[in-house]
């Protein structure tokens, strides 16, 4: 499927690439996927042949991880970009890539936000409280 316009592509591709960053962030980074992804990491670095430690890696990479599961959405919506054929495929599969992958480092970069202010609220709570220990209230007149 070759979509009509240009604006038409863009959208397909910026759409694609969300369930493309959201699958393989959720399986490289997420905690549902942590028993599999600690057996990959450890055939990723003791398994006998490269084919196999690089295969295994690749579960453990949200980079390389995002390839696959991109050329799987690709061939499931049968998504060309700019070009009909091949050549549209291949440009297509490197689009969703790239854009799943700036969703994702935007991503990744906002949870660091978002635990930094979390742990800077923490900090300001403690001191508030430590405060309130040291100072004593003044007294009250009646």
């Amino acid at each position: 499927m070759v979509p009509s316009s240009l604006y038409s592509q863009v959208v397909w591709l910026f759409v694609l690439a969300l369930p493309v960053a959201s699958i393989a962030w959720t399986i490289t980074h997420e905690e549902i996927f942590r028993e599999p992804r600690e057996w990959a990491e450890d055939r990723s670095r003791s398994a006998p042949s490269v084919l196999t430690r690089k295969f295994f890696y690749i579960c453990t990479c949200e980079y390389c991880f995002s390839h696959y599961v991109a050329a799987g959405f690709i061939a499931l919506t049968d998504f060309q970009l700019l070009l009909a054929g091949w050549r549209g495929y291949l440009i297509a599969w490197l689009a969703v890539v790239a854009v799943a992958n700036l969703f994702m480092s935007l991503y990744g970069r906002l949870r660091v936000d978002i635990k930094s202010e979390s742990l800077e609220a923490k900090v300001k709570e403690q001191d508030i409280a430590i405060k309130a220990q040291i100072v004593p209230d003044p007294p009250q007149e009646s």
